[in-house]
């Protein structure tokens, strides 16, 4: 990391945990009462951790959360918007912190998107027992400068908010740290320790995609031609064509649902192109999502389905709300950088008529205002595949076998030390370190916890007896696949 700003971020910090610390006045209990003293001792320390965490230049409590065994804040930290020109100007970034103690581990996570206000624990979290920083990526809201210059809005800009935030709580969590994220969060905290490679011990990127040349999507094509089963994509690929087949029909339905629930389609373009995104969305929103048990809810037969049948099928899969002005606007950042930095892949349709297809895949473009200029950079994903490739240490990728993310994935060769590409059988955008085969599985768990320096003597000596430290706990630990815009990572 940048020594001289972790300094200046350590100094200001300490400074500010030097004042209120010499302010405390401990409180002494009967020393026969050991719940009692307990309880002040823990108390004390926990009030401690917020007079700590507000003496940081530039952090603000947004709101504290109580939940059983933590603290949970809700945090602003000032960002400069351009950090290669801080006169720029600042704007707020929204963090949240689940506090368990400075003496563990620290997980640092971003999804890629917003942040969610409620307490949660991601996998590698519970599994070294530890503390948990998530991010809300900048630029989607309320992290977004205003006015915004959307020129600020790339992968550096978005690890450089990252540095920061590091550099200024390691002082207090001194420990080791680890970065993690899945789908657009696995792809986040990869970018992140390519341009910053000394912060973190280890990086778990689960369902990271990888669109190295934009222009070549050919590996998506091989995926759906044999993911599952053929009866499985024969049901899909029937209800896929049929909407098209049935577009006059079952646009009259879209219109209905549009005029009732007040959408526009301004952004797209129209109300056809946006029916057309999301019926084109089927098939890799299925499997995405999905898993090959799920076939039995598609229709078997779609040419002797009713329109209800392929209405529902299509909707509850892909979301006809989706492409409207309303759904799009909170998406707007992840669509300018699929068009700008990403990429995003374009599929074909061998089993449906050319002639059912008016629009085909449609790019990033169409799905951001047109009052937002855009222009692509092939050189940024190469630049950090190259990276990967050639410098990985200490990074684990983890893949769900069904997952249509995963046809262009990232890659290890033999400058990679300590690294790790693992595939969950069977699952989806899911995917995660406890659906791996047992001998994979204690791996990936084994080095989790030797990356966070909290691996048990027994797990050093034989990693098969990997397991997370922390229980499991049913809310905090919830892993649905997060759904995220337009089955997109």
């Amino acid at each position: 990391m940048r020594k001289a700003l972790r300094g200046a971020m350590a100094l200001g910090v300490l400074m500010g945990t030097l004042g209120t610390a010499g302010t405390a006045t401990a409180v002494q209990p009967d020393a026969t009462d050991t719940t009692t003293a307990a309880t002040a001792a823990q108390a004390a320390a926990s009030a401690d951790i917020l007079d700590r965490l507000l003496s940081i230049p530039g952090m603000s409590l947004i709101q504290e959360k109580p939940y059983s065994g933590y603290r949970f804040f809700v945090l602003n930290y000032t960002q400069p918007v351009d950090h290669r020109d801080p006169s720029k100007g600042t704007f707020q970034q929204r963090i949240t912190l689940l506090h368990k103690d400075v003496s563990r581990p620290t997980v640092f996570y971003t999804g890629g998107y917003s942040v969610s206000t409620s307490p949660s624990r991601r996998e590698p979290t519970q599994i070294v027992d530890g503390n948990q920083i998530s991010m809300e990526y900048r630029f989607f809201s309320p992290s977004r400068p205003d006015p915004a210059d959307w020129s600020d809005l790339d992968i550096w800009q978005a690890a450089s908010d990252q540095h920061r935030i590091f550099a200024a709580l390691k002082p207090i969590y001194a420990e080791n740290w680890l970065s993690t994220g899945g789908s657009k969060g696995g792809m986040t905290a990869t970018y992140y320790e390519r341009f910053y490679p000394r912060d973190m011990d280890g990086v778990v990127a689960y369902v990271a995609p990888n669109d190295v040349v934009n222009k070549e999507d050919s590996a998506y094509d091989a995926f759906f031609a044999r993911v599952g089963t053929k009866e499985c994509r024969d049901r899909l690929n029937g209800v896929q064509r049929e909407a098209l087949v049935r577009r006059d029909a079952l646009m009259k339905r879209y219109e209905a649902a549009a005029a009732e629930n007040g959408w526009t389609f301004d952004t797209i373009g129209s109300m056809d192109r946006a029916y057309e995104a999301v019926v084109l969305d089927y098939v890799w929103g299925f499997w995405q999502y999905s898993t090959l048990a799920d076939c039995e809810s598609i229709p078997a037969d779609a040419a002797n389905a009713t329109d209800e049948e392929i209405w529902n099928s299509v909707d509850t899969i892909s979301g006809f709300s989706f492409y409207t002005d309303q759904g799009l606007s909170p998406y707007t950042p992840y669509y300018y950088q699929a068009g700008t930095q990403l990429g995003a892949p374009t599929i074909t349709f061998p089993y449906i008529e050319d002639e059912l297809i008016r629009y085909g895949y449609q790019p990033p473009r169409n799905f951001v205002p047109r009052s937002i200029p855009m222009s692509f950079q092939p050189s940024a994903m190469r630049d950090v595949d190259n990276w990967v490739r050639k410098n990985a240490r200490q990074m684990l990728f983890v893949y769900g076998q069904n997952d249509p993310w995963g046809a262009e994935r990232f890659h290890l060769s033999k400058g990679a030390k300590d690294s790790y590409v693992l595939t969950a059988p069977g699952m989806n955008h899911g995917a995660n370190v406890a659906g791996l085969v047992p001998e994979e599985k204690a791996l990936a768990t084994a080095r989790i916890l030797e990356w966070a320096g909290v691996a048990p003597a027994s797990v050093q000596s034989d990693p098969t007896k990997a397991k997370p430290l922390a229980k499991w706990d049913a809310k905090l630990d919830k892993r649905d696949v997060e759904r995220e815009p337009n089955l997109r990572p």
